[in-house]
């Protein structure tokens, strides 16, 4: 059975694990998504990011000749990262547990797992899978990617594990596949999914939203909040979004919050750091003047484009950059 899932995107910062172990030859031009860390001593050799593009996440085994019957099937920012290990004694079981614990120590759902060594199995993780699994979101580059898809006489086995998380403002899959390519050889592809707001509807974060969010992340970006054009004059449509937001700041009494406007990057950066600090002011003032909370709660500050959480090429990824984000600030701060 498929199904398919939509959410608004929210820009994550999860890092999995005690801290990582940079290799030093990543490939030129290619940086790691703050939302895995990778596995002590891995490299990135090849790295593919898609603003907005379909995917088919695969949760079921093979039932068939080149079929799996239970997918999920959705769409957003696709960032495909391929990882090698070489020289190392390491095995593909102990990276392949240790990226499943990080996702459960950060409370990912995981909806299928597995590790085998066997090239004709159905089960999840086995070669057989991964050909399924992948055949539905194809790698169409060449390069060192492409060593997971072709086995050798002197391959190890793999593992896969599928996991999702519900944020506050949307959902993000990350699909993990670990290969023992050879004794002294280990490749690792970290497809992780963004999932891009739905077509109808106006995502409105919530006062339970925030607070998930701000104990995780210390920060979360206030869904809901709507400015006419060019302007940082607030929107009736916005009121739902502030009365929430009003909510978790009287629930929270004692903290203080830094209220941060963003921009995208069209135009001149004076303009648009303008315009930022303006519509921070804005939210800030509403939520002092309309919802009674304390002006020394909220400090507004603009940073114009400089803070992107998508590229500025794409009218999505320009749409997700301009925001208002909530950021917890310590006393004295």
């Amino acid at each position: 059975m498929r199904r398919t899932l939509t959410a608004f995107v929210f820009a994550l910062s999860i890092g999995l694990g005690a801290g990582s172990l940079a290799a030093a030859e990543d490939v030129e031009g290619v940086q790691e998504h703050p939302m895995i860390e990778r596995y002590p001593g891995q490299s990135i050799a090849w790295q593919k990011i898609e603003n907005y593009m379909p995917y088919e996440v695969a949760i079921g085994p093979v039932t068939g000749y080149r079929q799996i019957d239970d997918w999920i099937e959705t769409e957003g920012r696709v960032t495909r990262t391929f990882y090698e290990l070489e020289g190392e004694e390491r095995t593909y079981s102990e990276i392949y547990l240790n990226y499943l614990e990080a996702l459960e120590a950060q409370d990912f759902e995981i909806l299928a797992k597995g590790i085998s060594d066997s090239r004709r199995g159905a089960d999840i993780g086995s070669t057989n899978w991964i050909g399924v699994a992948y055949a539905a979101n194809p790698i169409t580059e060449q390069g060192p990617q492409n060593s997971l898809f072709a086995g050798t006489s002197s391959s190890g086995g793999a593992g896969s594990v599928v996991a999702r998380k519900e944020r506050a403002a949307g959902t993000a899959y990350v699909v993990i596949t670990v290969e023992q390519h050879s004794e002294n050889y280990i490749g690792a592809l970290i497809d992780i999914i963004e999932v891009e707001a739905a077509e109808t509807g106006l995502v409105i974060v919530d006062a339970e939203a925030i607070g998930s969010d701000m104990a995780e992340y210390g920060r979360v970006v206030l869904d809901g909040i709507v400015f006419d054009f060019d302007s940082a004059d607030l929107l009736p449509e916005s009121n739902e979004a502030l009365t929430n937001i009003a909510a978790y700041l009287n629930a929270n009494p004692d903290k203080l919050f830094y209220v941060v406007g963003h921009t995208d990057s069209v135009g001149t950066f004076s303009y648009n750091y303008g315009l930022s600090g303006d519509r921070a002011r804005a939210v800030a003032n509403a939520l002092k003047d309309d919802f009674g909370i304390a002006h020394e709660r909220l400090e507004p500050h603009g940073v114009g484009p400089l803070v992107p959480v998508f590229s500025n090429e794409s009218e999505a990824g320009r749409d997700k950059n301009r925001r208002v984000e909530l950021v917890e600030r310590q006393p004295g701060g």
